[in-house]
């Protein structure tokens, strides 16, 4: 099966030795994504800040390859804190406005940074 690296200047670049995604034959696999900017600045502030910057960077690497947000089918929320639910799940949900993907959320223990978000999806090109 064919493969290539996705990489965007719209989304900030991997902090380790990983792509931001990768294609698969008809399919997109993101990387997760934590609340920076393109230029690498931490965005500071509360879940839905995080989360808006997460999803907004989802949608810059996604669109480098060919995709879109209508076009994900899985997503994995990461959250430091589950209390973070109600208010990740309205910004979520401003992204996701009809025929949301399938979505799996965990609370993890750390995450990259220190950040309170990461979010990783699976999309259709």
């Amino acid at each position: 099966m064919d493969r290539s690296i996705v990489a965007t200047a719209g989304a900030p670049q991997a902090i380790g030795p990983y792509a931001q995604a990768i294609i698969a034959g008809d399919l997109v696999f993101c990387s997760g994504q934590i609340p920076l900017t393109p230029d690498g600045t931490l965005v500071e502030g509360d879940i839905s800040a995080q989360t808006r910057q997460v999803l907004t960077n989802l949608t810059a690497v996604l669109a480098a390859a060919g995709s879109a947000l209508d076009r994900v089918v899985k997503t994995t929320v990461f959250l430091a804190d589950m209390g973070d639910f109600a208010a990740m799940n309205t910004v979520y949900a401003e992204f996701f406005p009809a025929d949301p993907p399938a979505r799996s959320t965990v609370q993890v223990a750390r995450l990259p940074r220190d950040v309170r978000v990461e979010i990783e999806v699976v999309a259709i090109r």
